[in-house]
């Protein structure tokens, strides 16, 4: 039996699906935009001395507005771990298959657990387990697809 059949039998019935963030990392996120928006507010509707810029207003507000939209993408994206390989929805979809995989990392950041998937065409993969479940098939993904000799 090769890796990937023993890494199918370990992972169990597929697919694993969960979201790609902790809901306390979605929540923090969200408090983090309001907060900014309030400020922003308080300082577009208050009587100021000073007049902004309009250049700097123009991308403070853009850049609030992408907080936003990555806070948004934080809260509805989902991981999937089928048998053909692992999504991740995001900004732009994230996709790796089974057969491209070289090598895989598990990075158990606080935030974030993440799995590296290196494929060995160009940049790596990275998806996000936000349930234990995700996060216990990534390590698994490590295990089996750790470093090997070329």
């Amino acid at each position: 039996m090769n890796r990937h059949e023993t890494l199918m039998q370990t992972l169990g019935p597929l697919p694993i699906r969960g979201t790609a963030w902790p809901a306390w990392v979605k929540v923090v996120a969200w408090c983090v935009v309001l907060i900014i928006g309030a400020k922003l507010m308080h300082t577009a509707i208050g009587t100021s001395r000073q007049a902004v810029q309009p250049a700097i207003a123009a991308s403070v507000t853009i850049t609030f507005l992408a907080l936003a939209v990555i806070a948004r993408f934080m809260q509805t994206s989902v991981t999937t771990i089928t048998a053909e390989g692992i999504h991740q929805t995001w900004v732009t979809r994230r996709s790796v298959q089974w057969s491209d995989i070289q090598f895989a990392k598990f990075i158990p950041m606080v935030a974030s657990k993440r799995l590296v998937c290196f494929t060995g065409k160009g940049r790596p993969v990275v998806f996000q387990g936000g349930t234990q479940e995700l996060q216990i098939a990534f390590a698994h993904i490590a295990l089996a697809y750790h470093r090997r000799p070329v």
